[in-house]
């Protein structure tokens, strides 16, 4: 636990380039003081920042709880062994879910109801009914990348730097650097509800 104090300073310096990153990504953002005291993007940034040290140093019945308690208040869900770079946003927020195994570079910001998840779960040798742990099924994410509404990335895919993948794609497949993932829009169909003239 000592070890974590320690570390509490260069948390501290994090957090402030966190509170920057959401002022520089979000257009709506009027200044750092909102930001501090209204996003709860950053509320599960900080928590995470202090989850993932405890984590990192053996404790990881704390780190879950303190995870877990920011999950409550701020509806995103960044498990404590997910590594993430400088300079992290979330924005709006509710719905997003970081899994254990993920690792996110610096300058990454993500929308609502992003999911960093795994595309299946292996079973354990000796137990079929009990599933394998401490092996990658995350996906990691490179620098300077932007994470649209509703997108989920499933498996240990990587994810290259200066991507952008757009709302609501589906992606299980390797991304190259300097890419742009998008859904091409479905036809809609669309019809008069003004009742029938008689």
């Amino acid at each position: 636990m000592g070890n974590v104090i320690d570390q509490l300073p260069t948390i501290r310096e994090r957090l402030k380039q966190d509170v920057e990153a959401a002022y520089k990504g979000d257009p709506a953002a009027n200044s750092y003081v909102e930001i501090t005291r209204s996003y709860p993007g950053l509320v599960a940034t900080m928590v995470h920042r202090v989850a993932h040290a405890l984590y990192t140093e053996g404790e990881q019945v704390y780190a879950r709880e303190l995870a877990e308690a920011a999950k409550s208040v701020s509806g995103i869900d960044i498990h404590p062994g997910a590594e993430i770079g400088d300079y992290f946003f979330i924005d709006h927020g509710s719905g997003v879910v970081i899994g254990e195994t993920a690792e996110i570079g610096d300058w990454a910001r993500l929308y609502q109801e992003v999911t960093l998840g795994a595309l299946h779960f292996e079973e354990d040798e000796d137990d079929e009914r009990t599933l394998k742990k401490d092996y990658n099924r995350h996906p990691t994410i490179g620098d300077n990348v932007v994470l649209g509404a509703g997108c989920k990335l499933l498996g240990p895919i990587t994810v290259g730097d200066h991507v952008s993948i757009e709302a609501n794609s589906w992606v299980t497949d390797d991304v190259p650097s300097h890419t742009t993932v998008f859904i091409k829009h479905p036809e809609q169909e669309r019809k008069t509800n003004e009742p029938e003239q008689q």
